[in-house]
């Protein structure tokens, strides 16, 4: 009987694999946590300069309900954010809704607000942005 050579694969019993898998995940996680901590100051910024409380952010669903107040739409369209598919086309006209009543442009919805939301957030709530309202959003 012939043996094909091949490689000899081996399990690795000093744990460095397995620390290393650890340390990886542990500086992911925390790049996550620091992201989240991010947007939701960002957010929460963005809550109180509309006239909302802050604190309404930590809440899900409420902070969504939340979010549509400040743009203006009806409250009713959180329904829309359960749908899948839907809830992405309904995030960009928030996105773009939420530049308008305050002062901005589509584009910086669209590229800000929606697709960098967590640099988005923080120039509006950290910014000189100032809450227009929906009623004197520019309708460009």
């Amino acid at each position: 009987m012939t043996t094909i050579p091949g490689i000899l694969l081996q399990d690795d019993f000093s744990g460095a694999a397995g620390g290393a898998l650890f340390g990886i995940g542990a500086a992911f996680l925390l790049v996550l946590l620091a992201m989240m901590v991010i947007t939701i100051v960002g957010f929460w910024k963005v809550f109180q300069k509309a006239g909302q409380p802050g604190w309404a952010v930590l809440i899900p669903i409420y902070n969504a309900y939340v979010l549509l107040k400040i743009a203006g739409k009806p409250g009713w369209w959180v329904l829309l954010f359960l749908i899948p598919l839907v809830n992405v086309v309904i995030a960009l006209i928030v996105a773009i809704d939420m530049a308008r009543v305050f002062g901005h442009s589509a584009a910086f919805g669209v590229l800000l607000l929606f697709f960098f939301s967590g640099i988005g957030y923080l120039i509006l709530g950290f910014g000189n942005s100032r809450y227009l309202g929906p009623a004197a959003a520019p309708a460009n």
